[in-house]
């Protein structure tokens, strides 16, 4: 028999009725075990979970069957709740599958520690205020003690007590700057 009768057989169509729909049966029988495993059209609200505290979104989230992922924490912000959401991703209000990741960032317990630089002292005030200002600190009390050199800086101090270089403190602290007045002679 050659090819072309056979195409044109009986046979041929009989076992291509039989492929056409056991192929149709079995797609039908896949788009059907798609819609059931993956929730088709059935989808979650994200909550708004900003100034939520972590424990408290912990629960909520489980509650809801998602799940959640702390990314690495932001700056302190002093807005927010120390370990409070600050973002979070998907957005509130966003529609997500169920068992869905939500990633959280949250806010630090405070603000980190700054290291005080070396070489404040001995330098003028004009100087070391900036220095002071972009690392993050307060300027509080600017105090005078009798010295030869008017305005240059001799010690710094926080709370009262001392600090020096290689000292840390949190970012925003006040630091106090005791600095000469100028009313020592060279010879004294």
């Amino acid at each position: 028999m050659g090819v072309f009768k056979f195409l044109i057989s009986k046979t041929f169509f009989k076992h291509l009725g039989i492929a056409v729909l056991v192929t149709s049966v079995i797609l039908i029988g896949v788009f059907q075990w798609l819609k059931i495993t993956t929730n088709h059209n059935e989808y979650i609200e994200v909550p708004n979970l900003k100034k939520l505290e972590l424990s408290i979104v912990q629960q909520k989230l489980q509650n809801m069957n998602l799940r959640f992922e702390v990314l690495d924490s932001a700056s302190f912000d002093p807005e927010y709740k120390p370990l409070s959401i600050i973002e979070h991703v998907p957005k509130a209000g966003k529609k997500v599958k169920e068992n869905r990741k939500i990633y959280l960032t949250i806010n630090p317990s405070g603000f980190r520690e700054i290291e005080i630089p070396k070489g404040l002292t001995g330098k003028t005030l004009r100087q070391v205020r900036p220095n002071l200002i972009a690392l993050g600190f307060e300027i509080g009390e600017i105090t005078e003690e009798a010295n030869m050199a008017k305005d240059v800086v001799l010690k710094l101090k926080h709370n009262g007590k001392e600090v020096k270089a290689g000292d840390k403190l949190k970012k925003t602290s006040k630091i106090d700057l005791v600095v000469g007045d100028g009313s020592l002679k060279y010879l004294e």
